[in-house]
């Protein structure tokens, strides 16, 4: 295997960001993307890597960031990996529920916006998906992305993070043929900054000593992205899956009334009306 232009998002700490100190000490070419300048900044310079900003709850900084990469000669790798946990429903700047956006509208428009590029480039894309999806995501109905109906947020972030699946599945069904390679991954109960900005419980567990007792180390969980990263389709991983360590986990929920794609479609209308709006 020769060297690899790998980007990964949210990527200024966590699974990211050990991901991409690994992957450096390769000899992989890896380009970073965070939404703390100061974190991201820093990170970059101990890693001696490039980096770009992009606060997935702004729309355009997405955009941006995807005329950021495309400056970039090749992309092999894009692990989305950005994304977060709200501790209430928030809505954005662009009108959506926060933790959908962040979480699965912003990986959608920065990966179809890079498309002709990793077409081009025969690249894969890696979802960071989340055991979330199977604890609060089976009762998924498919008709409220935007999370306006009973919303709590352990249910919208195993929606999110079920919709993450999805995404990969209809990726790979839309463009398989055009040589992008799509899978999803689940990175374990890791310790890092995730669940920051929730409350209650779920963020006790995770910013207290209690984090210690069932959590991974963020480099053990990132060996689980870099299998897939440097893995062969069809012989080290299948297309479409999500992956618990070595193995497909099985989901939960059953596509019945073709969620994947209408899925698609909201996202590829949100983005329609941004190129409106931006003439891109």
């Amino acid at each position: 295997m020769g060297k690899l232009n790998i980007v990964i998002t949210g990527a200024s700490d966590g699974i990211g960001k050990a991901a991409a100190k690994q992957l450096k000490d390769l000899g992989h070419n890896v380009v970073i993307v965070g939404r703390s300048a100061e974190k991201t900044q820093k990170a970059a310079q101990e890693l001696g890597v490039p980096y770009h900003l992009a606060d997935y709850s702004k729309l355009s900084d997405v955009v941006r960031l995807a005329d950021e990469l495309k400056t970039h000669d090749k992309i092999d790798v894009l692990c989305n990996n950005a994304g977060g946990a709200q501790g209430e429903r928030i809505v954005t700047e662009d009108g959506f529920e926060k933790t959908f956006q962040v979480n699965v509208l912003g990986g959608f428009v920065l990966t179809k916006l890079l498309i002709d590029k990793l077409v081009e480039c025969r690249a894969k894309v890696i979802q960071t998906a989340s055991i979330a999806a199977n604890l609060f995501g089976a009762d998924f109905k498919g008709d409220d992305f935007n999370n306006e109906n009973n919303y709590a947020p352990f249910r919208a972030y195993g929606y999110a993070k079920l919709e993450d699946i999805l995404f990969t599945r209809e990726l790979d069904r839309r463009f398989k043929d055009k040589g992008i390679k799509a899978v999803a991954f689940e990175p374990g109960v890791v310790r890092t900054n995730f669940a920051s900005e929730s409350k209650g419980f779920v963020k006790f567990c995770y910013h207290s000593p209690l984090k210690y007792l069932f959590t991974i180390s963020p480099e053990k969980s990132a060996e689980r992205l870099i299998k897939l990263a440097l893995g062969a389709p069809d012989k080290d991983f299948i297309c479409g899956e999500v992956y618990s360590k070595d193995k497909i986990m099985k989901l939960k929920y059953q596509d019945t009334n073709n969620a994947a794609a209408r899925l698609w479609d909201f996202c590829d209308n949100v983005l329609n009306s941004i190129r409106v709006l931006q003439d891109i």
